[in-house]
């Protein structure tokens, strides 16, 4: 039996209208809410018979030459001196955050970071201070004035799109004030910017040829790579330190061998197929130039946004049953696109999220945003 304290939280997530409830896809509708903005979990197939399972942890009987082979792949395609593979983006974050920092240092991370990262930041027992979403004003207001303690290592969390808004910070300026300062040290969750941005979708790090002064990059594998787990980019130091400490990778059986193909034969098609990033811009500016021509703009971004260049999109609808009702009418005449609902975002930051694919066709763009255009002067 759920004790009673569990089942009033549950009463009142119920009434406030907050329930979470899981939902099966439909094939039928026209996929804008999934994070496959490549079309890979579609379209790669990985050939050979395979174990099922890998049969342990890596540090026991789970590790293999093919770990050893995927993970120089990562780092050859990222440029960076080592990569170590996680089991999930969540796990990534998790295990790389919370051993990093102890109770003496500090972690600054943007308000709007990943839970993941947030757990991260809660089991390290580090200090952490948040400033206001890509205000990096407000950063190196922090940094002057929590720097100067000696001892103290300070790190920097942040996101190179951000999963509920699709915008990026000002990664240039964030490493010029981050590089005042020899104590501080700057992790970067690309999640949501692999396949996306770069010439090749490498990332937004580089694609503005910023990858040598990154701490720690994070590159997760369920989104535009159609796979599954994520990786960790940094120094060989910084992979030796987390095989040795970072308990989301030691005590967990390590990905099986279908996986690690699944992220091969990703990264391999991001490298034969040149065209793939380009058609997902190109879906991307369409979209956009279609927001403006059906009057939507002010419900999709914010003036001086990087969202444009992202797969991510969303449509502000302050309100869970406002909203809610939204995505319903929109499932309804065939789009797949789900609300984004508080406690999820903030009360009163309510909205659509939209995601963009290679496979949308502008035909399906022109209609969706004609019936919400519709939906919302109703």
């Amino acid at each position: 039996m759920l004790p009673d304290k569990l089942h009033r939280k549950l009463g009142m997530r119920h009434f406030s209208g907050n329930l979470r409830g899981l939902q099966l896809p439909n094939s039928n509708l026209v996929d804008f809410s999934s994070n496959d903005y490549l079309g890979f979990a579609r379209t790669i197939e990985v050939e050979g018979v395979f174990k099922s399972g890998a049969t342990g942890s890596r540090l026991i009987s789970g590790h293999s030459q093919l770990h050893e082979k995927v993970e120089q792949q990562i780092a050859n395609f990222h440029k960076a001196e080592s990569a170590l593979i996680f089991n999930s983006g969540y796990d990534a974050n998790l295990g790389l955050i919370s051993c990093l920092a102890d109770r003496a240092d500090l972690i600054i991370y943007d308000s709007l970071v990943h839970a993941s990262m947030r757990d991260g930041i809660r089991l390290s027992h580090a200090k952490a201070i948040k400033f206001p979403h890509n205000d990096l004003q407000h950063l190196e207001i922090l940094l002057d004035k929590f720097c100067i303690a000696e001892d103290r290592e300070v790190y920097v969390v942040t996101e190179s799109v951000f999963s509920m808004d699709g915008d990026q910070p000002d990664l240039q300026s964030m490493i010029e004030i981050i590089s005042k300062y020899e104590n501080v040290h700057l992790i970067l969750d690309e999640a949501h910017a692999l396949g996306v941005l770069g010439d090749r979708g490498e990332g937004l790090a580089q694609s503005l040829g910023l990858e040598h002064k990154i701490f720690a990059r994070v590159m997760t594998f369920g989104k535009a790579l159609g796979a599954h787990g994520a990786a960790v980019l940094g120094s060989e130091d910084l992979k030796q330190y987390l095989v040795n400490f970072s308990r989301s990778f030691i005590y967990t059986t390590a990905l099986p061998e279908h996986s690690l193909r699944a992220i091969e034969a990703g990264y391999d098609k991001l490298v034969s197929n040149r065209n793939l990033v380009p058609q997902l811009r190109e879906i991307i500016s369409y979209f956009n130039d279609q927001v403006l021509e059906n009057g939507l703009r002010l419900r999709f971004r914010d003036p001086d946004s990087y969202r444009d260049e992202t797969a991510i999109q969303i449509c502000k609808i302050s309100g869970n049953s406002e909203v809610t009702q939204a995505a319903q009418e929109l499932q309804a005449n065939g789009y797949d696109i789900r609300a984004m609902r508080s406690p999820t975002v903030s009360r009163g930051q309510e909205r659509l999220r939209i995601c963009l694919h290679v496979y949308n066709t502008k035909h399906e763009i022109q209609n969706m945003l004609k019936l919400l255009a519709k939906i919302l002067k109703g």
